[in-house]
């Protein structure tokens, strides 16, 4: 099975316990670095049109709707069984006006060039075959000047923080995530993905080779995450 079916395949599995994992295992930390990341995507613009790739159960794209109430999400992803979750969660806030949901895949939008004023993603990118592939694709989608906001989960820097990450990723995390969700494979793929992830410095370097400008980095809680924001040259 190739692996993007592969990964379509686990996430649709864990779909029905991934919000209560994700916050658990997170310990909420999650909730606060999506706020951190809403003033990046929501300043200059007020009409804005958001792209949110690899949108899971739509957390993101729900507290994006919620906090700028000029704005519509377009929330796309691999996963019908996430996007199942999302549609009842964007009914129970009603703001089915506001966020179109629909499966699709980062790497091959069916969008037109310049669709939008932000294309965000949230603990997501890690997860795309060809990562190159698919900053490429949001770079074309979006209007000149729009801006690309993604958040993703690293490992620290600090080598005491890192150790106790380790600890709790490689060892507690799956044993927790498995026995809850009953898939112990997928909460082992999470810290394996996030430790093939490219630092900083590279991951930054891709985001330019794809044609971004103003790349730029900030970390939130000791590295445990990051934020690269890069924008499309007017």
């Amino acid at each position: 099975m190739p692996a993007k079916a592969k990964i379509k395949e686990m996430f649709d599995g864990i779909a029905a316990d991934y919000d209560k994992l994700n916050h658990i295992l997170s310990l909420d930390v999650d909730k606060s670095w999506r706020r951190r990341a809403l003033s990046v995507i929501l300043n200059e613009v007020k009409d804005l049109s958001v792209l949110d790739l690899a949108c899971g159960t739509g957390d993101f794209a729900i507290a994006i709707a919620k906090a700028s109430p000029e704005a519509h999400v377009t929330g796309v992803d691999l996963s019908e069984g996430m996007l199942e979750v999302m549609k009842e969660k964007v009914a129970k806030q009603g703001l089915q006006d506001r966020i179109s949901i629909e499966t699709g895949d980062g790497e091959n939008l069916r969008f037109p060039d310049g669709s939008f004023d932000r294309v965000t993603n949230a603990f997501g990118i890690r997860n795309f075959e060809d990562k190159g592939k698919g900053l490429k694709e949001a770079l074309r989608v979006l209007k000149p000047g729009g801006k690309l906001v993604i958040l993703e989960l690293s490992r620290p820097e600090n080598k005491v923080v890192r150790w106790f990450y380790d600890l709790y990723f490689l060892n507690i995390l799956p044993k927790i995530g498995g026995k809850v969700s009953g898939d112990k494979g997928a909460y082992s793929y999470l810290p394996a993905s996030v430790k093939n992830f490219p630092g900083k410095k590279e991951f930054s370097a891709m985001m330019r080779q794809a044609g971004f400008e103003a790349v730029t980095h900030k970390a939130f809680t000791f590295g445990i995450c990051r934020m690269y924001t890069g924008e499309k040259p007017r």
